[in-house]
């Protein structure tokens, strides 16, 4: 949602009479995709939340039967169908989309079975196509230039770590379904400290950009706020089980924020 928001702010395109689509673009960005990403994670991870989120609907028995597919299949219709009116660009990315909602979940792909290739795929979904898709709806379906592609890549990546923060609260499970998210894979501690780095590496690589595009203060907002994160990282890295919540619920929105500054510095620097 933050990062579909984010293309269109850094298109430079006022939206006009184009904030139906804006809004639209959100949507489909955020509650629709997401939505759709986790009803299809629920149902093909419902042995795993078994046994590390009994209360969930489909483990604890409220959504009975074959009815917890049957509503990831309902979410892909509804979002696709809200994404056909975003525009070639916005369809096509849709599309893309709800295909890595599948793949990072059901068999065969099944992607989160590896921490680090599954967690990129939802950080390219979540972040990266969501960017390019805001700016390429409000430039009309020209293509975005290269600033606002590579800035959206890094992003993605800095997304890495925050799906890895995520993967915390399933640690044993994982361990016995034999899905090997980093947490599970390198233990709790290493894979704290590869997520740390990814997210900060990440924002020093676009504040390098923008002062190298000539975009100072901007860049001086992003490493403020990347200043703020570096002791909560910190604490977070002291005990990550414990603290991987706590740092998803207060360090992340400092790296989304972040993202709108730098969006608005493209916007300003007309990049």
């Amino acid at each position: 949602m933050w990062a579909f928001l984010c293309g269109a702010i850094s298109s430079g395109v006022a939206p006009g009479e184009r904030w139906p689509i804006v809004l639209l673009g959100v949507a489909v960005a955020g509650p629709l995709v997401c939505a759709t990403s986790q009803a299809v994670n629920d149902w093909f991870d419902r042995r795993v939340d078994a046994i590390n989120e009994p209360q969930r609907p489909i483990p604890s028995g409220r959504i009975p039967g074959r009815w917890g597919l049957y509503l990831a299949i309902l979410w892909t219709v509804v979002s696709a169908g809200a994404g056909w009116f975003l525009g070639i660009w916005g369809f096509t990315a849709t599309l893309v989309a709800l295909a890595f909602a599948w793949a990072y979940s059901a068999p065969p792909l099944r992607l989160k079975q590896n921490g680090w290739y599954g967690n990129l795929a939802v950080g390219i979904s979540y972040e990266g196509i969501a960017w390019f898709t805001g700016a390429a709806v409000l430039l009309g379906g020209v293509l975005p230039g290269w600033p606002i592609i590579v800035v959206a890549l890094l992003y993605s990546l800095g997304a890495h770590g925050i799906m890895t923060l995520n993967d915390y609260k399933a640690i044993e499970g994982d361990r016995q379904m034999g899905i090997r998210s980093l947490p599970a894979a390198l233990g709790p501690q290493r894979a704290a400290q590869v997520a740390s780095a990814v997210m900060v590496l990440a924002q020093i690589a676009v504040i390098a950009l923008l002062v190298l595009w000539g975009l100072a203060a901007y860049a001086a907002g992003v490493g403020l706020l990347l200043a703020v994160q570096i002791p909560m990282l910190a604490r977070f890295l002291a005990a990550p089980t414990e603290r991987a919540l706590w740092y998803s619920a207060l360090g992340v929105p400092l790296f989304v924020s972040g993202m709108m500054v730098t969006a608005f510095g493209l916007r300003a620097g007309g990049l």
